[in-house]
């Protein structure tokens, strides 16, 4: 804030300078426009440049306005990079991908070979075995799961 304050009131104290001078535009050895207080050589152009002071207030609000709206700009442009990261997060990789497959192929090949599946009980050492429908059913759901593992590489 105090940064601020003191450019406006250099501002204020260079444009009350300026309203006071004549200002002018000359070109110097290299051929490059330069406006001056004081001339190094004549032919020198004298513009006519109307100044005024600075109405703080109108200035602050507009100060004020454009930091606002920097900032919005700010948080939305965070958060378009925070659903982009997160959408690349969420994406599995190619080698996740691969992986996903293998593992389906193993238990999709795993459940064609075995004669009898089942599940763990409620115990350790316990099992319930499945049967002939249930068997049906888990081979199925695992060729269905191995293809759409499979598909997506």
């Amino acid at each position: 804030m105090k940064p601020i304050l003191t450019l406006m009131a250099a501002l204020l104290i260079v444009g009350s300078a300026a309203h006071s001078s004549e200002v002018y535009k000359e070109k110097d050895a290299k051929g490059n426009v330069v406006y001056t207080d004081r001339p190094e050589a004549l032919p020198a152009e004298r513009l006519n440049v109307k100044t005024q002071q600075t109405d703080i207030v109108e200035t602050r609000r507009r100060y004020d306005e454009e930091m606002k709206g920097y900032a919005e700009s700010d948080k939305a442009a965070a958060t378009s990079q925070q659903s982009a990261a997160k959408a690349k997060a969420a994406a599995p990789t190619a080698e996740e991908l691969a992986k996903r497959c293998l593992d389906a192929q193993a238990r999709y090949q795993s459940y064609m070979r075995a004669q009898r599946l089942y599940e763990p009980g409620a115990t350790e050492g316990e099992r319930r075995y499945l049967s002939d429908a249930e068997l049906d059913a888990a081979r199925e759901f695992a060729k269905k799961s191995m293809d759409s593992a499979c598909a997506e590489q």
